[in-house]
């Protein structure tokens, strides 16, 4: 919708009706206005699945892989079709705005957030973030780059004031988001951190560069509960305030703008915005039909299966042990306590819930398909960690059906409402009641083992639990956290201990009151009694020489990785470093998979002969991974993030402000791949990293003599496949140059483009440079400049491996501050979806 067709509608609202558009009506919908045709809008967490509005186990979605694992898969077009599936999933759940993708940086491994993040890279997290964004886009559903900037940690997030020098700002943490506004994306949201002192919500880079230097046009949307002041939001380039109906901007905004305290043209500006964007999904007035791309049913699981193997990155192959041979095999035991339970998602406002999950175990077992003996061993005790009641663990007392029975009650104790729920965790039930005074978990528990077992209820306020009528656990949990995921999504758990008879059924009741401003979230848990740990490992590694393969399937838990928190260790928990060694030991011939979002310290992986990485794949985690097991699919991921192999050779690790509220990034531009290679220090597997199941060489790179600043142009590198089957090969292209006058990285990455072929064939990847890339940002100027001379280009297959390269003369000139560099029309007609 045209300009001259929403001005005329922003004449028809007074004041009142203005300011009301600009807070949410309710947790996910803004409000409507009838006067002009605006229904409301509903927006839905992202980026994994689609969630909608309601927080309810019942209502599933399909569950991609992370974005770690989607950007891994360096292919664009795979995560255009998986944009497309997003925005299928968005309209079936009634959804408008879609928040994803998330463009932050992977600045430290540390990060509790790193698994919804790209890449430490900010062209490969451009690149995949605009491909992602399309793909939502053309489904008619608006993609939302968020969180706009430099919200890279999880500590203190709602207050850290991150400092950063502004080449910095602008040639690393800006630059995904200046990709996504130049490929279109319709909205944006504001993080909950300052920068140089100024909350995201007031900051001016709101206005210079997103709104006025970038051009954007659409709404800036806060993080939920980022609006937390009046004058200073409202005076920004801040738009939307959500959640609501309550809010600083709902509580005073029409007053200071009757007071003169706020301009009217600054909210005429953010309620355009808004109608604007309605017009874009189809909510302002009455929108045509329009034709949009559907994945139809039966294709979206195996585009999901697909993007497992795409995002699958084989970090070891030794003695080219994958892909195993079926036809060879008469037995694989498959050990470690991931094989049965996968995490398929990170934890926190991210999560979805499946209708189903593939894990390895299923995955491999259907594969072979009888061909072969499969064992599947824990190789460690039970977690301590209580985990929410499952179909599997509990019935619903009123009903007999698996589940729980969940209640709401007055202050009597009185039932006001009653649901039968599929899992102890409930985020939130599925009504609001008027008088609702506490919330109730019942269940009928029979246990498989006796002993002490370990029961939690998770949840703010007064709480009780009691086991076969006994009370176990009562007390006062007062809200320690103003963090909305902490409050309202993954509240602590409190526990208490019972003894359990095995088979002998009991009522468990969890209760605990709902005090304003101590959300809803309530989690029923329970662990078992600890086993043998010797005993049990004992086991494992038995089946593991017994067998003629073992795959071990270790990874973080939601307690090491997850929302709202940093990590404190890179190691993974539980005692599965010990775990590898001893099946490793007990079998030659023993796969690693790594399901972590993020980078995990591997202090064994030179012993293993084949190391794969599946990050969070997703719900079809199985299938994806048996395909590459079996050599059905290729792995064809690639690092997005160097990983180290202990956490001590980390360069930059610090997530935690100083004392004052400040987080420093003293390393500047050199994050990632840049900090190891200034460092010295040599990782255990380098950003770009990662095995097919073939043979590369790197023949030849040719590339212009000279180029003139802010053109763009062309790199070809041509390569044989040297291997015995067809492989798909990720060239990647670095730009480096020594004695340079200005602050720059060792090497960086500048383009990249993915061949396939056929054995003995060689095939030519033409990498397409953007006329910024050669450029820096300069603090003086405050704009993009070229420095004449020599650079090196640098050619191969990941940031530490590259055999070829070549010498290119720039010819400099100075960009205008604050534009497009590449304004020309490249071969495509379109903007480049990179400006560095």
């Amino acid at each position: 919708m045209r300009d001259e067709e929403i001005d005329p509608l922003l004449e028809k609202l007074d004041l009142a009706q203005k300011v009301r558009l600009l807070t949410g009506a309710s947790t996910w919908r803004t409000h409507a206005e009838p006067a002009v045709g605006l229904r409301a809008l509903t927006l839905s967490d992202g980026p994994a699945g689609v969630r909608g509005e309601t927080w309810d186990e019942r209502e599933t979605s399909l569950v991609l892989p992370s974005p770690t694992a989607l950007a891994a898969s360096w292919d664009e077009h795979l995560l255009t079709d998986l944009g497309v599936l997003l925005a299928s999933e968005a309209r079936r759940k009634g959804v408008d705005v879609l928040l994803a993708p998330t463009l932050n940086l992977h600045r430290s491994p540390l990060g509790g957030r790193h698994f919804e993040c790209f890449s430490e890279d900010p062209l490969l997290t451009a690149r995949t973030g605009v491909a992602l964004v399309k793909g939502i886009q053309s489904g008619g559903v608006a993609a939302t780059a968020k969180h706009f900037v430099a919200n890279d940690a999880e500590t203190d997030r709602l207050t850290v004031d991150v400092r950063m020098d502004e080449q910095t700002l602008h040639e690393l943490y800006l630059a995904p988001f200046e990709a996504a506004v130049a490929a279109g994306v319709q909205a944006v949201m504001s993080a909950y951190n300052k920068v140089d002192g100024v909350t995201m919500s007031a900051s001016p880079l709101l206005e210079q560069p997103l709104k006025e230097g970038w051009a954007f046009e659409g709404p800036v949307v806060s993080d939920w509960g980022g609006v937390r002041t009046l004058l200073d939001t409202a005076r920004s380039a801040q738009d939307l305030a959500m959640p609501g109906p309550d809010g600083p901007w709902a509580q005073g905004l029409l007053t200071a703008l009757e007071r003169g305290l706020v301009s009217p043209a600054a909210v005429d500006d953010k309620v355009r915005r808004l109608l604007r964007l309605a017009g874009q999904v189809g909510a302002l007035g009455s929108p045509r039909p329009v034709r949009r791309p559907v994945i139809a049913p039966g294709a979206q699981r195996a585009l999901l299966r697909r993007a497992v193997a795409a995002g699958s990155v084989l970090l070891r192959n030794d003695g080219d042990l994958l892909p195993l041979d079926r036809a060879g095999l008469r037995s694989v035991a498959v050990i470690g306590p991931h094989a049965a339970a996968v995490r398929i998602q990170g934890g926190g406002s991210a999560e979805v819930f499946p209708e189903a999950v593939v894990t390895p175990l299923a995955g491999i077992e259907a594969a072979l398909d009888g061909s072969a003996k499969v064992t599947h061993h824990r190789g460690l005790p039970p977690s301590a960690r209580p985990l929410p009641l499952t179909l599997d663990r509990s019935r619903d007392p009123r009903t007999g059906a698996p589940g729980v029975l969940v209640r709401l009650l007055d202050a009597d104790g009185g039932e006001l409402h009653a649901e039968h729920r599929l899992s102890g965790r409930i985020v939130e039930p599925s009504v609001v009641v008027d008088g609702a005074a506490a919330v109730e978990i019942r269940a009928l528990v029979r246990p498989d083992v006796g002993g002490v077992w370990t029961w939690a209820v998770g949840g703010w306020g007064v709480i009780s639990l009691s086991v076969g009528g006994e009370v176990v656990l009562s007390g006062t949990f007062p809200v320690d956290s103003d963090d909305p995921t902490r409050v309202h999504v993954a509240p602590p758990l409190h526990r208490a201990q019972a003894e359990l008879v095995a088979g002998e059924e009991v009522e468990v009741v969890a209760r605990r009151s709902l005090a304003p401003g101590s959300g809803v979230a309530t989690v029923l848990a329970a662990a078992p009694p600890a086993g043998d740990a010797s005993s049990v490992l004992a086991e494992a590694v038995a089946a593991a020489r017994a067998a003629d393969v073992a795959v071990v399937v270790v990874g973080t838990t939601e307690e090491s990785e997850s929302e709202g928190h940093d990590r404190e260790s890179l190691d993974l928990p539980d005692g599965q470093n010990a775990l590898v060694r001893a099946v490793a030991r007990a079998n030659p011939r023993t796969v690693v998979v790594v399901n972590s979002g993020g980078p995990v310290a591997l202090p064994w992986h030179a012993r293993v002969p084949a190391l794969l990485l599946t990050w969070f794949p997703g719900q079809e985690a199985g299938g994806g991974l048996a395909d590459v097991l079996f050599g059905r699919a290729e792995p064809g991921g690639r690092l997005p993030t160097t990983w180290g192999a202990a956490q001590d050779d980390v360069p930059v690790l610090g997530t935690a402000p100083a004392p004052d509220g400040r987080l420093h990034y003293e390393e500047g531009l050199h994050i990632g791949y840049a900090a190891w290679l200034r460092s010295g220090a040599v990782p255990a597997y380098w950003f770009g990293h990662g095995l097919g199941y073939t043979s590369w060489e790197y023949e030849d790179l040719t590339a212009p003599a000279t180029v003139r600043a802010g053109e763009a142009f062309d790199v070809r590198v041509r390569v044989r496949n040297s291997g015995r089957r067809h492989g798909r090969e990720v060239v990647q292209l670095y730009l480096a140059r020594k004695g340079s006058a200005v602050e720059r990285p060792a090497r960086r990455l500048i383009g990249y483009a993915a061949v396939g072929a056929e054995p003995g064939e060689s095939a030519v990847a033409v990498i397409r440079v953007p006329g910024r890339a050669l450029a820096h940002w300069s603090a003086i100027r405050h704009g993009w400049e070229t420095e004449a001379g020599d650079f090196a280009l640098l050619g191969g297959r990941s940031a530490g491996d590259l055999p070829l390269g070549t010498t290119l003369t720039a010819v400099a000139s100075r960009h205008p501050a604050g534009t497009d560099a590449d304004s020309g029309p490249e071969r495509t007609g379109e903007r480049s979806p990179l400006m560095l």
